[in-house]
């Protein structure tokens, strides 16, 4: 017995000591350092790009050939190049790649490097599209991922044709310096404005009387006027002497208001409360960009005469918060910068494929197991990492909902400053979130034995063998449209949204039900989707299995007294001729108030918006070409953001023309002038009809927020290019817009354009330094060049200063301020700063 127990002692001794020399013998993810670069560019000639890998082993033991593996973010094309292949890459789901090592990979020795070359579909223009979100995940323990840094090697070679500063400063040349007196002093552009040259004297004195209907509204100013004084107004309903005066006046439309500022008084009248909310934030643009900078004392306020109405009733902006989560706070900011410039619309896209951000009642794994992103082998307690949101479910940026609390807060909030707050639920596709939450529902029931429950709401057909893959690389992110649980699951959500609503008393006319990009391959190979193509005559396909969806849903919300919205798709029918597929308004649905937001005006689709609401479809322009924030300024690898739908700098959002948006088209989505060519072919295409214009119901500018991971790089996307949308959803008709070709036309946008940029450079983004706590707004890179052996410089917004060094030294606030030609030689580096003393990336211009 002592023989065997000393021998069992034996065993469990030495199999300790070599699990202990294991765990010495593994690196400690800390020690590994990772670099990854461009190589080529266009490698082979063809649409890829040839990239390296740099593993450093920074240890003290090697880095084995085997055991482990690294995660990352990427295009699935991601292959490596050598022959034979150190590591494998594997396609996860979504943009969530494996690499692991081959026979072919050699232990990295301690202090030691390994380089690998890739080859990836694509270019590399900015940082967006470089690979990210990198955690190593050891055999031994599959459920653990440990984030690695990496570092981005900048390219020095300019193969993709980024702008230079010297394509800025041309950009530049048509915007005039405008005495900050001469500027117009309400934002957006009234539709009639006065200055009358009496000023008012504004003290924290000054009460604000009001007729009771716009007592609410009241409020609010009287608490902005708090953040400017340092103490709040009284509000009243009556009262002599000098005051502000909301007045209750008969005719003046549903969102139309009056300004009168004279010496006595501030008065705003008003036919609606919304029509009065309008006027009060018209009055706070009309107050000093500089009042909000420290506690006033006093403020003049222009004496003007103003008159206004909205150009469209629908003003919107789309926050996705599923790619990346904001927090409830950062959302009521962004509601108060959208009322100070008469944005009525919040469009919320609340689920997709990476998350479900909204709590429902009844359905705790939506947000138990849809709302959180991290690590997982199996997707039963959250989602898979996307767009390089991390391994930690806890910390990710993927992570993260709005409680039932939280989502009647904003609703109340929305509805104080006049804004609808339209839900988005994405469905069929992207929808990969609600999809795998329902799975987490249903075994949590099965192992229960609770079969008709867990069926309850079901959104895929367990026996489906259809193949496809999504626009953004998904195997498994669509609602079965033939199971009857997809409908009780949405009946479900759209009930619990109800009553929200209902709660926070808040107005709720439509529910947004996505519709977009739905790949091709779906259902061709469900049973249930089969069964009803067998047994319904009206499904005879599965496209008709796209109407079927729809109709439903409408019927749906129909019942509930809601119209469908949806992206455009909900309107379209597939036609297929000669093999070829097209897309064709749908007649079906037209007569039943279908409101489509129109994103795609790419290539053939140039005219889909008007095309729809020729055919009598209220249409909501949200073209990508000039009004997707999410897309980079500027083509310039520093510069964050999408390209794949091109470039929108401030200029495109503000130059739009809704009615005729063809002849907004300047440019490539190269940012290369279209040709001539190209520009007339546009005559080919389907014009608006004049009965039609009413159809175009507004303009709406969504943020996707696949790079966008906190509320500084949210606010940086988001302005200054929401003040074009906001502009030219509330502002008349420019002149300009007619007959944009003529030296007129062009000579009138370009003094227009002058007058738009000085007041965001001299009123408005100042205003926003400290407005709602502040907004990381993006200040604009230089604009420079050599000329006649100096250095010459301009920016994009009048008002904002350039700074320089000669030193090579990064411009602070203290440095040279730019007053004219630069005579130094060598490297100058610029940077404009804005009157906070932010400053812009820094660029440099070598004067020889």
């Amino acid at each position: 017995m002592k023989h065997l127990l000393f021998t069992l002692l034996s065993v469990f001794s030495l199999v300790a000591a070599a699990q202990a020399q294991t765990g010495a013998k593994k690196v400690q993810p800390k020690q590994i350092r990772l670099t990854w670069e461009v190589v080529e560019e266009k490698y082979q000639g063809k649409n890829q790009t040839l990239s390296a890998l740099t593993i450093k082993n920074t240890g003290t033991v090697p880095l084995t050939a085997t055991g482990w593996s690294l995660y990352f973010h990427s295009t699935p094309s991601f292959k490596a190049k050598e022959t034979p292949a150190p590591v494998k890459v594997e396609a996860i789901n979504g943009d969530l790649l494996r690499m692991e090592p081959t026979a072919a990979f050699k232990a990295i020795p301690a202090g030691g490097t390994q380089r690998i070359e890739f080859v990836a579909a694509g270019q590399i223009p900015n940082d967006y599209r470089t690979p990210k979100g990198f955690y190593l995940v050891y055999d031994d323990t599959k459920t653990q991922g440990h984030p690695i840094a990496v570092e981005i090697k900048k390219p020095t070679h300019n193969s993709i044709n980024w702008i230079k500063p010297e394509g800025i400063y041309e950009q530049n040349t048509t915007i005039k310096d405008l005495p900050a007196e001469k500027l117009t002093k309400v934002f957006p552009t009234p539709t009639e404005y006065q200055e009358t040259g009496q000023d008012f004297t504004l003290t924290g004195a000054v009460p604000v009387v009001t007729d009771q209907a716009f007592q609410k509204e009241a409020n609010l100013l009287a608490g902005h006027l708090a953040t400017v004084f340092g103490k709040k107004p009284a509000v009243t309903t009556t009262g002599a002497g000098k005051s502000i005066r909301l007045q209750q006046k008969i005719g003046l439309g549903p969102e139309g208001y009056e300004l009168a500022v004279s010496p006595q008084e501030i008065l705003i009248s008003a036919t609606t409360p919304a029509g009065a909310f309008y006027g009060t934030q018209s009055l706070k643009t009309l107050l000093p960009p500089s009042a909000l900078a420290k506690k006033q004392t006093s403020v003049a306020v222009a004496g003007v005469l103003v008159k206004d109405t909205p150009r469209f009733g629908h003003r919107a902006f789309m926050m996705d918060v599923v790619r990346n989560f904001q927090k409830k706070e950062q959302v009521l900011k962004v509601l108060d910068l959208m009322a100070l410039y008469k944005l009525n619309v919040l469009h919320f896209h609340l689920n997709d494929d990476e998350g479900w951000r909204i709590e429902i009642p009844g359905l705790p794994e939506l947000t138990q197991v849809g709302a959180r992103r991290g690590h997982t082998l199996d997707e039963k307690e959250f989602l898979i990492p996307a767009l390089a949101s991390g391994p930690d479910a806890a910390t990710s940026t993927g992570s993260g909902y709005y409680s039932k609390k939280d989502f009647i807060e904003i609703l109340k909030y929305a509805m104080d400053r006049h804004i609808k707050v339209i839900p988005e639920i994405e469905t069929p596709g992207h929808a990969r979130a609600a999809v795998k939450s329902m799975d987490a529902r249903y075994e949590r029931l099965m192992k229960a034995g609770k079969k008709a429950e867990a069926e309850q709401y079901m959104l895929r057909d367990v026996n489906d063998k259809s193949q496809y893959r999504s626009v953004q690389y998904f195997n498994d992110n669509v609602m079965n449209v033939a199971l009857p649980s997809t409908y009780a699951f949405l009946e479900k959500v759209t009930d619990e949204l109800l009553a929200m609503y209902k709660e926070a008393g808040a107005p709720i006319e439509t529910i947004h039900f996505g519709g977009d990009e739905v790949p091709n391959g779906v259902w061709e190979k469900s049973p249930v989707a089969q069964n009803l193509m067998a047994s319904n005559p009206k499904v005879k396909t599965v496209d008709d299995l796209w109407y079927y969806f729809f109709g439903k849903v409408n019927d749906m919300l129909k019942a509930r007294n809601l119209y469908l919205s949806g992206w455009e798709e909900i309107g379209l029918s597939k036609v297929r001729t000669n093999g070829r597929l097209s897309y064709v308004p749908n007649p079906d649905f037209v007569k039943e108030n279908f409101h489509v937001d129109v994103w795609n005006n790419q290539g053939s689709n140039i005219d889909l918006a008007y095309r729809m609401a020729n055919a009598g479809y209220k249409v909501v322009l949200t073209n990508v070409s000039h009004y997707y924030l999410d897309l980079a300024y500027q083509r310039e690898y520093d510069e964050p953001g999408h390209n794949w739908g091109g470039y929108v700098d401030l200029d495109k959002t503000f130059y739009f023309n809704p009615f005729d948006y063809m002849k907004s088209m300047r440019v490539s989505e190269d940012n290369q002038p279209l040709s001539a060519t190209v520009l007339s072919s546009y005559a080919s295409k389907e014009q608006l009809k004049p009965e039609a214009r009413a159809n175009i119901v507004g303009l709406q500018a969504p943020l996707w927020s696949e790079a966008v991971r906190t509320p500084e790089r949210l606010e940086y996307m988001l302005l200054p290019k929401l003040l074009g949308l906001a502009e030219r959803a509330w502002a008349p008709d420019p002149a300009w817009v007619t007959n944009p070709e003529s030296d007129q036309s062009k000579a009138a946008y370009a003094k227009d354009w002058s007058a738009f940029v000085n007041v965001l450079g001299k009123r408005e983004l100042p205003r926003l330094s400290y407005y709602a706590g502040g907004f990381n707004y993006r200040i604009p890179t230089v604009g420079a060049k050599v000329e006649n052996g100096k250095v010459i410089a301009n920016v994009q917004l009048p008002g904002f200063t350039i700074r320089y060094t000669t030193n090579g030294s990064v411009p602070t606030i203290k440095s040279k301020v730019y007053t004219g030609p630069i005579g130094e030689k060598g490297k100058i580096s610029l940077a404009v700063f804005d009157a906070a003393g932010r400053s812009s990336r820094v660029t440099i211009v070598e004067n020889k």
